[in-house]
């Protein structure tokens, strides 16, 4: 049997515990360790009311088991008071369970000011207050783990519950961006859209799936989330019935639907309102980059006046990519002397701070070496002879670099001249683009210097009916299921040089045009 999660040392702050989820959470935090900060303000489903008698009870049956717990009846609208319970009784919080909910449930035509405002109030605005409080703290001891609680309501929308569903949804909003800003510190920020039978869940369904809907099937997922070996992070998760499916967004490849200098006109998204819609081969963009790089594309191929109705992945249409697996490339040689090692070098953020960087940086040093990773470079050119290979058509604007493996046999001598030899291994349909997997043999009079493959990624130029895997593809090493070693923090050095290729610096110059456009429309993208 593995090895039991447990959360000794670790300090818990579940809001809304007194009953229901929350309770369940409590008992199963305090019962491996935890010391629970159990807080219920012990109102109404409603928001009336107040009580300590929840919290208290839930208090006890920790300390009966042997755990240890305080109660805490504040609002979530006193975040920083729920917080300073943790540090006054255990010197710490680690993780935070956003929990607490109540119910104004209304059809929409109906909805008043208050119903809106106290939902916002409890789920959402208190979900920020109690989350804020803690930040810091976390950040400091490098360390915490958040629980964000939505709900189907949220997700897919519910009659009579637009104020609910609202401020549910707007709970996984949240939760994306302190995802990406906890990140490294430690941070991890999960979204969970419970189902359980509750206090709020029996004004909504038969009292017999209630019964069968126990609390006690959600918690198990919350404290794997919550646990310092769980790596997730941003993630969104329905659970339920003892069954838990994680949830992601997907987006059609979509249609251009107007011309360079041309008016695009309402008949135009008529027309194309089919392909706008079709999900097949859909991508599933996981950031805001990824999201704004698609329209970077859609810029440029209007610029290029492709023509109306042009799709992202038209442009393999005509060729045959996959008729370019096993092809070879014509040889390549690459000279270098000391200098591009030490630029290299500096370029990746040695620096002449450190003692044992020097034998990077200076070639007086009597134990001067190449840095390995240098054993990319020889390789690269390799990537412009992709455009000689019959069935790619490939515009280089459209060429990212996806993924790079590397493997040395020997060490990179400091100066000489090498030959690489380079071999497209697989050619991937994305769907949203192309992947060409290219592997590089570089050599050194004649022995096996290094082996690179790149992993290119052409946007745009999927679509032509390819494999979305490779057997072919190297694989790295596996990431250990475990926190990290170490976590340094460090300043890019004042030596280390900052310089872009043509390609790069056009793509920049694209996405600058579009991030001021779309700053002249008072979007912020921060």
């Amino acid at each position: 049997m593995s090895e039991p999660l447990t959360f000794d040392g670790r300090v818990v702050l579940v809001t809304g515990a007194g009953g229901g989820l929350g309770r369940e959470y409590a008992l199963a935090f305090g019962q491996r360790g935890a010391a629970v900060i159990v807080n219920d303000l012990g109102g109404d489903i409603k928001g009336g009311g107040k009580s300590s008698a929840a919290a208290d009870k839930v208090v006890e049956e920790i300390k009966a088991k042997g755990g240890k717990a305080v109660a805490n009846y504040d609002s979530v609208e006193d975040g920083e008071k729920l917080i300073q319970t943790a540090l006054d009784a255990f010197g710490r919080i680690d993780i935070v369970v956003n929990n607490a909910g109540i119910l104004r449930d209304r059809s929409f035509a109906r909805t008043s000011d208050t119903d809106w405002d106290l939902i916002h109030r409890v789920h959402l605005r208190g979900s920020f207050l109690v989350t804020r409080a803690a930040w810091n703290h976390m950040k400091n001891q490098k360390f915490g783990r958040i629980i964000m609680t939505s709900s189907a309501a949220g997700i897919y929308g519910n009659f009579g519950q637009a104020n609910y569903s609202a401020a549910k949804l707007g709970l996984l909003g949240l939760s994306n961006t302190l995802a990406i800003e906890g990140q490294k510190y430690n941070i991890h920020c999960n979204t969970i859209a419970p189902t359980a039978g509750s206090r709020l869940t029996e004004t909504v369904m038969p009292p017999d799936l209630v019964a069968s809907l126990k609390a006690e099937f959600v918690a198990p997922l919350v404290l794997w989330l919550c646990h310092e070996s769980c790596l997730e992070n941003g993630g969104l998760f329905e659970v339920g019935a003892g069954w838990i499916g994680k949830l992601r967004w997907e987006r059609s490849l979509g249609r251009i639907v107007r011309q360079k200098n041309t008016h695009m006109t309402p008949e135009c998204v008529r027309d194309t309102w089919t392909e706008i819609c079709d999900f097949t081969d859909a991508g599933k963009p996981a950031s805001i980059q990824e999201s704004l790089q698609t329209l970077v594309e859609v810029l440029s191929k209007v610029e290029e006046d492709r023509g109306i109705a042009a799709n992202p992945t038209s442009a393999m249409a005509s060729s045959n990519p996959s008729a370019a697996v096993g092809r070879s490339l014509p040889e390549l040689t690459f000279s270098y002397t000391h200098m591009e090692c030490i630029l290299y070098a500096l370029g990746v953020g040695m620096s002449t701070k450190h003692p044992e960087h020097l034998k990077f940086l200076y070639e007086g040093n009597q134990d001067f070496s190449c840095l390995p990773s240098f054993g990319v470079i020889p390789a690269q050119s390799a990537l412009v002879g992709l455009g000689s290979i019959p069935g790619l058509d490939i515009d280089f604007t459209k060429l990212l670099h996806g993924e790079q493996y590397l493997e040395l046999f020997r060490p990179l001598p400091t100066s000489g001249t090498l030959t690489s030899r380079a071999t497209v291994a697989d050619v991937l349909d994305k769907g949203s683009g192309m992947v060409i997997l290219l592997d590089v043999h570089t050599f050194s009079e004649g022995e096996l210097l290094c082996f690179n493959q790149f992993s290119v990624f052409i946007v745009g130029s999927g679509g032509f009916g390819g494999k979305r895997a490779s057997e072919k593809a190297r694989a790295t090493a596996a990431v250990p299921e475990r926190p990290a070693d170490a976590v340094i923090v460090e300043e890019t050095s004042r030596d280390q040089v900052r310089s872009k290729s043509s390609v790069q610096m056009w793509k920049q110059r694209k996405s600058d045009a579009f991030l001021n456009l779309l700053s002249k429309h008072q979007l912020q993208f921060l």
